[in-house]
């Protein structure tokens, strides 16, 4: 851990699984990785300088939406306030986004404002004429709501509405992460409800993300559904045996996130621990992927999650590490047809998934998928 944010070797082995869910070339991402020397900083072997650099190459070529990808990562994990390139990173991010989906009918922006902050979304599939069933999309605390374009373009074809935006703190959302920051989900669907059908909503929000759709679920009826990646949900948050070997990425992260010390982290958020009566409250269909090699979030929390398992219930194993890396095709498709299968989509939407779920089936069964 350095004095400015994680060291290098943390964030090249943080950073290939956000490469990889953005279809980044391996090779290329390691001749780049190959490039820097240092985490931090503006000089030319600066990690944010060299995935700068890429990035303002293909901007120049017109190839917006990779230039926004190597952004991105440019960014990554978070741009504090004093680092100038990460910062100028995260704003060509969004930039080199907005040129990309002004070329292309149907997705559209919007912006929330708040009294404590503002966030974005990115949008799809919205009427006034015809309201459909709505899927909101976010990533966790390094996620940026850029990295969801493909299932953007794809809102029409699955008979769904989409949002896709940012946990707070993270990428252009501005409201302070904390205990109550699930707030923001039902101002969302507050905004959306005279062009999508938010009484049906589904999240697929991946890590902290599906902590804080699930704690929105709690409060709000209108969230019928969450699909998850390794979310936090109760011991990762009091287990102080399992916090000691959380990567410094992370608490970083979450120190950035949260105004903290990286040493105050832990006590910070341990109130944020859903209890075993919300757990047992949760009523809604929940499908959570989790990896039997993570870091991260314990393996634990699955047990958290079915103690009083029924029906609406599934847990996905993967011998994998956070976040699934090597199972993202199947990742993917599960977590897409539990939204899908549960806001209703058409029928036509879900047929088509489910062939493509068998597929990937059948591939695993062939060991053609690391699983």
């Amino acid at each position: 851990m350095s004095e400015n944010g994680p060291d290098l070797a943390e964030l090249r082995r943080h950073v290939l699984l956000h490469a990889r869910a953005q279809g980044l070339d391996p090779a290329r991402c390691e001749a780049l990785l190959d490039r820097v020397t240092t985490a931090h900083g503006s000089r030319p072997d600066s990690w944010p300088a060299v995935w700068s650099r890429a990035g303002d190459l293909l901007a120049g070529r017109g190839r917006q939406l990779d230039a926004c990808r190597h952004y991105g990562l440019a960014r990554f994990p978070y741009a504090a306030a004093d680092d100038i390139v990460r910062r100028r990173a995260q704003l060509l991010c969004v930039q080199s986004f907005d040129q990309w989906r002004r070329a292309r009918a149907g997705i559209g922006r919007l912006d929330i404002a708040l009294p404590e902050g503002r966030f974005a979304c990115w949008t799809a599939g919205l009427s006034t004429q015809r309201k459909r069933p709505l899927i909101v999309v976010m990533g966790g605390i390094v996620s940026v709501k850029e990295q969801w374009a493909p299932i953007l373009a794809r809102a029409d074809a699955l008979g769904v509405a989409l949002a896709v935006t940012e946990l707070p703190g993270v990428g252009e959302n501005t409201l302070p992460y904390r205990a109550d920051s699930h707030r923001m989900l039902s101002a969302l669907l507050d905004r959306l409800a005279d062009r999508a059908d938010v009484r049906h909503t589904f999240a697929v929000a991946l890590s902290f993300g599906g902590h804080l759709a699930l704690r929105a679920a709690l409060t709000d009826d209108r969230v019928r559904g969450v699909a998850t990646v390794g979310a936090p949900l109760r011991h990762f948050f009091l287990d102080r045996d399992w916090q000691r070997g959380v990567p410094d990425t992370t608490v970083q992260t979450l120190a950035h996130l949260t105004g903290c010390k990286p040493e105050d982290v832990f006590d910070a958020v341990r109130e944020w621990a859903l209890s075993e009566d919300e757990l047992e409250r949760l009523r809604i269909p929940v499908t959570y992927a989790a990896a039997l090699r993570d870091d991260i979030v314990p393996l634990t929390e699955t047990g958290a999650l079915l103690k009083d398992a029924d029906a609406s219930r599934r847990v996905l194993l993967l011998d994998d590490e956070h976040g699934a890396p090597a199972s993202l095709p199947r990742v993917r498709v599960t977590l897409l047809h539990a939204a899908l299968r549960t806001v209703k989509a058409r029928p036509p939407a879900r047929v088509a998934l489910g062939a493509v779920a068998g597929v990937q089936r059948l591939l695993s069964r062939k060991g053609r998928l690391a699983l």
